[in-house]
């Protein structure tokens, strides 16, 4: 429930350590980055690193390290394996790696090759794991299937699947948790289909339309906000579908807040600009 909040509404629950805060907010970015863009992520290096840095973001003790090839050596936490310490093996290795995962026409074997090798590999100075978690649903997103997550896993598992991996280079633990989260991933994921509303078509039709507005609005505090929208709806909307898309726009734009920025590319800095106008509008 305190994860839902905020996810939804941007409330941090009390007495919750900031790291697990920080790191739910960045999962949320890095999942919308890729939901966001599945017609262009792939397995490339841009993809790759800019999700490390939305999963890294205010996590790591230097944040250089954010989305960006470690530069140092690191080591395996109870493990006797210690991955490459060159940088430009790294660096030849970690474009090896994305390059194969590209030729890989499967989405499940692509998704499975992911997991097994950026840990191995360990490109990062931290947050590998978690990286390579995310960058596995990307085949899957792209074959529009469901995604996998890894709740309800014990921790435990993991970490012997992955001990495999490091000690002995052998990937059946991995495979087979691999193939049981996915299992309960889809039994989930359905469920949740289940549960919802069936989505306002005009909404999904006009999605980017609608951010676009919002944030041109967010973006622009000296101007009248009903004008930018009316701008907005004009170019991007249809003529017959602009009044229900300028109320809709109106709707979305009363509920912006801290938790739903990343949805339209906006900084916390611009929203706070944006609102001390808004209230001082108000108050005149």
């Amino acid at each position: 429930m305190d994860t839902r909040q905020l996810i939804e509404h941007g409330k941090a629950a009390r007495g919750k350590p900031a790291a697990e805060t920080q790191m739910i907010l960045n999962h949320k970015a890095a999942i919308e980055l890729l939901i966001d863009n599945a017609e262009t992520v792939s397995f490339n290096r841009y993809t790759i690193l800019n999700l490390h840095s939305a999963l890294s973001e205010n996590l790591l003790p230097n944040p250089s390290d954010e989305g960006r090839l470690r530069q140092r050596a690191v080591e395996i936490g109870k493990s006797v394996y210690r991955p490459l310490s060159i940088l430009a093996q790294i660096d030849e290795l970690f474009g090896l790696l994305l390059e194969k995962a590209a030729r890989i026409s499967d989405p499940y074997e692509q998704s499975l090759f992911v997991m097994v090798h950026l840990p191995y590999l360990q490109p990062f100075a931290d947050v590998n794991k978690r990286t390579s978690r995310l960058a596995a649903n990307l085949p899957l997103i792209r074959a529009n299937l469901c995604p996998l997550t890894f709740l309800d896993v014990p921790e435990q598992a993991y970490s012997r699947a992955m001990l495999g991996v490091y000690e002995l280079t052998r990937v059946e633990l991995l495979r087979d948790l691999y193939v049981w989260a996915y299992e309960r991933s889809t039994h989930e994921y359905l469920a949740v289909r289940r549960d919802l509303a069936s989505p306002d078509p005009l909404r999904l039709a006009y999605r980017e339309a609608i951010r676009s507005a919002i944030r041109e609005v967010v973006t622009h505090p000296d101007e009248e906000s009903l004008i930018v929208i009316d701008n907005m709806v004009a170019q991007l909307v249809k003529e017959a579908d602009r009044p229900s898309v300028r109320a809709i726009v109106i709707e979305e734009l009363r509920r912006v807040h801290e938790g739903t920025l990343a949805r339209y590319g906006l900084r916390q800095s611009e929203f706070l600009r944006w609102q001390e106008r808004v209230h001082t509008n108000v108050s005149k």
